[in-house]
């Protein structure tokens, strides 16, 4: 702590560091941003039957053979695509890394860390289904893979960082 005098008084100043760090809250923003675009491009495709995915159609990146396989519904075969589930996932996310929305509460922040866990046990396994099942792989939804994994990974270690509770 450093002490600050005025007018013969003196009164302490706290210097603890702000949480999270200024650089974090616009860094995951642009995150679940680019996130967002990604998985809004994902469910339309879906939706309009992967006739203008500019990705290309064989070997092992075929976007075609990933997103209309059974591995894009969750469960597999059913009539939930995962494309809107991503989609929905980072509506949540881009709203929990508003910058206002850090350091609100702790509720909201352990929402967006939990939030960010299940996200990346999602990608675990589609990236599971897209290797060893299909064979193929879409390069657009691994950016949705590797988005939502650097945004756990800021996440876990700002959270892991985060400052004790001074107690008076």
């Amino acid at each position: 702590m450093s002490r600050v005098s005025r007018d013969a008084s003196e009164t302490e100043v706290s210097t603890a560091p702000a949480w999270p760090p200024v650089w974090v809250r616009p860094a995951a923003l642009v995150l679940a941003v680019l996130g967002l675009a990604d998985s809004v491009y994902l469910t339309y495709e879906h939706y309009t039957g992967s006739r203008t995915l500019a990705c290309s159609s064989g070997g092992l990146f075929n976007c075609h053979a990933v997103t209309t396989s059974d591995y894009s519904y969750l469960p597999p075969g059913s009539g939930i695509p995962v494309a809107l589930l991503g989609l929905l996932f980072f509506v949540g996310m881009t709203a929990l890394c508003l910058p206002q929305m850090w350091g609100r509460s702790r509720t909201l922040d352990r929402m967006r860390l939990v939030g960010l866990a299940v996200g990346v046990l999602m990608v675990l396994w589609l990236v599971y289904a897209e290797l060893f099942r299909l064979g193929q792989i879409c390069p657009y939804c691994t950016g949705v893979h590797v988005i939502t994994v650097v945004l756990f990974g800021l996440v876990a270690v700002v959270e892991a960082l985060r400052p004790l509770p001074v107690e008076l």
